[in-house]
């Protein structure tokens, strides 16, 4: 019945919009023999992560993995392209890469028949209960790594509590980020014996992601200089654009060699940035992808970044930073990503899928939630005026993440036990 809907709608999507159109086959179990030929070395670990976010929590866990068996065959999965992107630019320890199919019986039946594992390893409380049912026909053991479930989803997985409970007993263990995320799969029906909390691989990830390099690289390409005064406003989404541009121009009036960077959540809405700065009279601005394409910023006040990849590496420009989905209710998106660049970061109350991350960084005092446009801006002048207390706020979360890193070798761990009888070639 899904496949009925399923098909007109992906091919829609692929027509109206161009999405989906490197995915569209692998989704529906289409995956060519030169990508399976690929997938060489035991044990076979298939690891799935929905998108960029997910991707970033996989991936210290993929370079732990390799360090224990240097010679497993690691699939990585993802549902989106441009987490597929991510995935082959940042996780060179994976084997292959695919795309995660969509949860229709004889697709899912015939993608773990090519692909084999003989772990599946889900990131982030991803249930997909055929793929599971098929997994546990199959004898391939379900091990779940950085397993979260936001307020939002927990809402919806406790009305339908009676069918997820077999779906979770399917899994053999889950590590989760945190005591709640801890309780809600308890309460949903996960055996208590099976939980375990090990904190949030996204730590290991960001730092050890931060390099002077890459901000050498990111300030020449968008040629900003050293002690240049940058607001950047990361993963911002529609309405909340707006909001930034006139703190901006309020913000610039003090401070006018202020620049401001905008990344918008979803890089397709690049061409929509771009026609709102001229509306809200910005006609100055440049995107990333024109830079791209050879021309130089020069005198350009605002950058969009309309390209994937460029988020984490922006941030480290920051004088300042704003994170989207948060002034908006979309539950706020990732605060780790700056403050593992020792950034202060403003965002507002809407971060219900971030409430761990949030609570942490306001308990160092690098995080600030703000209620409106005006509130954002009374923020960022209060802190320009006392530098040292600005400097001092952003090192203490940086500080913070580099403290609670390890999340990912105790994953590997977990995962370890279960592949320790598993035969493979030394």
């Amino acid at each position: 019945m899904a496949a009925m809907f399923a098909v007109p709608y992906y091919l829609a999507k692929m027509i109206l919009t161009g999405k989906y159109r490197k995915s569209l086959g692998q989704k529906f179990g289409f995956i060519s023999s030169d990508v399976i030929s690929g997938m060489k070395g035991s044990p076979r670990i298939w690891v799935h992560a929905v998108s960029v976010g997910e991707v970033t929590a996989a991936a210290p866990v993929i370079v732990s993995l390799r360090d224990i068996f240097p010679k497993a065959c690691i699939v990585l999965s993802t549902s989106t392209e441009t987490g597929q992107e991510m995935a082959r630019r940042f996780v060179p320890a994976a084997t292959s890469y695919i795309y995660y199919p969509l949860d229709i019986p004889f697709v899912v039946r015939k993608v773990i028949g090519l692909v084999k594992p003989d772990l599946f390893v889900p990131t982030e409380t991803e249930l997909w209960p055929n793929f599971i049912r098929t997994c546990k026909e199959r004898g391939v053991r379900i091990v779940m790594i950085n397993g979260r479930i936001s307020p939002r989803s927990f809402r919806g997985y406790a009305m339908t509590r009676f069918f997820w409970k077999g779906i979770l007993n399917a899994i053999e263990e889950m590590g989760v980020i945190s005591d709640v995320d801890a309780q809600r799969v308890k309460t949903l029906g996960m055996p208590p014996s099976r939980v375990h909390i090990l904190g949030n691989a996204k730590y290991d990830s960001l730092a050890a992601k931060v390099s002077p390099g890459l901000q050498v690289d990111i300030a020449r390409r968008l040629n900003i200089t050293a002690g240049e005064k940058v607001f950047v406003a990361g993963s911002t989404h529609e309405g909340e654009e707006k909001i930034i541009l006139r703190v901006y121009r309020k913000l610039f009036t003090t401070y006018p060699d202020f620049k401001l960077i905008i990344i918008p959540r979803h890089v397709e809405r690049g061409q929509e940035v771009s026609v709102l700065l001229k509306k809200e009279g910005f006609p100055d601005s440049i995107t990333m992808t024109e830079i791209l394409s050879g021309r130089v910023r020069l005198h350009e006040r605002v950058i969009v970044i309309d390209v994937i990849g460029e988020l984490f590496k922006v941030y480290s420009l920051a004088t300042v930073v704003f994170c989207g989905g948060s002034l908006v209710p979309r539950g706020g998106q990732n605060i780790l990503e700056p403050a593992a660049w020792g950034k202060v970061i403003f965002y507002g109350p809407h971060m219900e899928d971030f409430r761990e991350e949030k609570a942490l960084l306001e308990e160092t005092g690098t995080g600030i939630t703000i209620r409106s446009g005006e509130e954002l801006l009374e923020g960022i002048l209060e802190l320009m005026g006392n530098t040292e207390t600005f400097t001092r706020r952003g090192e203490k979360g940086k500080e913070m993440i580099a403290a609670n890193m390890g999340a990912a070798e105790r994953y590997a761990e977990l995962i370890k036990k279960y592949l320790q009888e598993i035969t493979f070639c030394n």
